[in-house]
């Protein structure tokens, strides 16, 4: 019989920010099948174009994000304080943070590239 897994307890303040660039940073929670993670972003930082198979949802608490989307980046969106944007699998996407912004992600499964350190289209160091 396999063991019950144990819930965890996080507290975002205690945990260190992964520095990604000078306008990037994030926090990340993950479970088996998710993963959340704060993503602090200064004004005029820029997630370059990518796509990934994990399902997204970004909620804006602070700020305000502009996507453009698409095979083509065609459709653009602005996400501001507390809107949500779902961003279905292998869609493409980019983001600009129009302010400082505080994006809370969710992706499902979790990205291992975020895991592992292989995410370097983010790493602008």
């Amino acid at each position: 019989m396999e063991p019950t897994p144990q819930a965890t307890h996080h507290r975002w303040a205690d945990m260190p920010v992964d520095q990604l660039s000078d306008t990037i940073g994030r926090r990340l929670i993950t479970g088996q099948d998710m993963m959340l993670a704060h993503v602090y972003l200064k004004k005029g930082a820029l997630v370059p174009r990518h796509q990934h198979i994990n399902e997204q949802i970004t909620y804006i608490l602070e700020g305000a994000l502009r996507f453009h989307l698409g095979d083509d980046a065609g459709e653009e969106i602005i996400v501001r304080a507390g809107e949500v944007l779902c961003i279905p699998s292998n869609v493409w996407h980019q983001a600009e943070a129009l302010e400082d912004t505080l994006d809370v992600d969710v992706f499902s499964p979790p990205r291992q590239d975020w895991l592992d350190g292989s995410d370097a289209y983010l790493r602008q160091k």
